[in-house]
């Protein structure tokens, strides 16, 4: 592995032993086995590292979703939705420390616009791929990702998850569960159909 790999790699241990806000320079070249000057060179800083790692995470945790929402050709949108937010849900315990730091992140950012810049790309990546993940759920092959539509409704989704990981980051046994969602989606659609 060349030295951007081993950054990666060690940035996300580092994301989930120590969190976003703990993690200096030196502990990332301790953990890869690189030098300080290979950070700037691949990332430009520190911060750049580990939002470089952060994206890769929820770019992995976006494409297992994805395999989840398009496992059943048959299934409804509708259908798709809630087998990711109970896939959301039943994963979150695995994913706690990487929550974590990206919550951390997100703090710091307010104060520094490069960081905010680049986790809003993180997440700017994130929802194109979740409307992709929507355009090939239609199975409309009129129907693509960059559809207000397709891009309205992964908006929706990730509003949905974002919050879901977030109340279940505060209390765990009182965050929703998919049941809830799924049944307060359909009453809200029922009662607007009236």
């Amino acid at each position: 592995m060349g030295h951007r790999e081993l950054l990666l790699e060690a940035a996300r241990r580092l994301l989930e032993d120590k969190g976003y806000a703990h993690i200096t320079a030196r502990d990332l070249v301790a953990a890869s086995g690189t030098n300080l000057a290979s950070i700037g060179y691949h990332f430009g800083s520190k911060n750049g590292l580990l939002n470089a790692a952060l994206g890769d995470v929820f770019e992995e945790w976006t494409d297992a979703l994805a395999e989840v929402a398009l496992a059943d050709p048959h299934a409804s949108p509708l259908q798709r939705a809630h087998l990711t937010w109970a896939t959301v849900l039943r994963h979150l315990a695995d994913k706690r420390a990487l929550l974590l730091s990206f919550v951390e992140a997100l703090a710091q950012a307010e104060r520094d616009p490069a960081l905010r810049e680049q986790l809003a790309e993180v997440q700017n990546r994130t929802r194109t791929r979740v409307a992709e993940i929507v355009a090939t759920s239609y199975g409309d092959a009129d129907v693509h990702a960059d559809d207000p539509r397709c891009t309205a409704v992964a908006g929706f989704i990730l509003a949905v998850c974002d919050g879901l990981a977030l109340q279940w980051l505060l209390d765990p046994q009182r965050s929703p569960r998919p049941e809830h969602l799924l049944a307060g989606l359909n009453d809200l659609v029922a009662r607007s159909q009236n």
